[in-house]
C-alpha cells in the first residue's frame, strides 16, 4: 500500500509541476468567470456522472455553504443529485437526456454551467452542453485524458491529461477548493 501512496504521489507531483502555470491559469479564468456570473445575480449549475457527480455535488456544497469563509449563500444547483428528476427524466425520455431535460427547465441566459467528465465524451453530458449553449450559458467543462468531445464543446475546459480517473478526479479536487477560495476571498 504504502508504494502505491508513493507511486500516486510521485505521478501527481510531476504532474502538477509540469503544468503549474497552466493550472493557476485556468483555476483564475474559471474562478473569474464564476465570480462574474454570481455578480450578475446569474446561478451556477453543475454535472457529472459517477466520481464527477461526486466532484459536481462537492462544489455546488462549497458554494452554497462556505468553503472557508462565512458569507452568504451563492447560486448553485447540481442538477445530478435529485434522483427523482434523474429517474424520471431516464425512464420517460432515457439516460443520454438527463441532463439536457434539466437544463431546459432549470438554466437562463447568463448561468454558467460547470461539468465533470473524465473521459469528456460521456452522451448524456454533451447533450447537457449543448443545451446551456442553445440557451446562451456559459460552459465550462472539468476533463481528463485528451478532454474527449467536451474540451471543443465548452467555452473553457481544465483538462488533467492523466490517463487514471482516479488521478484526473483528485486534481479536480484541488481545483474546484483553489476555485472556491478565490471565489470566497473575491465576493466576501
Amino acid at each position: 500500500m504504502k508504494k502505491r501512496i508513493a507511486g500516486n504521489i510521485r505521478l501527481l507531483n510531476s504532474y502538477l509541476s509540469e503544468n503549474e502555470n497552466g493550472i493557476i491559469d485556468s483555476v483564475e479564468k474559471i474562478a473569474a468567470k464564476i465570480i462574474e456570473t454570481l455578480k450578475n445575480s446569474r446561478k451556477i449549475l453543475t454535472f457529472g456522472n459517477g466520481g464527477s457527480a461526486a466532484d459536481a455535488q462537492h462544489f455546488a456544497a462549497e458554494l452554497v455553504g462556505r468553503f472557508m469563509l462565512e458569507r452568504s449563500p451563492y447560486q448553485a444547483i447540481c442538477i445530478n443529485e435529485n434522483i427523482s428528476n434523474l429517474t424520471a427524466i431516464a425512464n420517460d425520455y432515457g439516460y443520454e437526456r438527463v441532463f439536457e431535460r434539466q437544463i431546459n427547465g432549470l438554466c437562463k441566459r447568463g448561468d454558467l454551467i460547470l461539468c465533470y467528465s473524465a473521459s469528456g465524451n460521456s452522451p448524456n453530458i454533451l447533450k447537457g452542453v449543448e443545451a446551456a449553449k442553445l440557451i446562451g450559458a456559459f460552459a465550462i467543462s472539468m476533463t481528463g485524458y485528451s478532454g474527449g468531445k467536451l474540451s471543443s464543446l465548452t467555452d473553457m475546459n481544465f483538462n488533467v491529461s492523466i490517463n487514471n480517473t482516479a488521478r484526473v478526479q483528485e486534481v479536480h479536487c484541488l481545483a474546484n477548493h483553489l476555485i472556491c477560495e478565490i471565489v470566497e476571498d473575491t465576493l466576501k
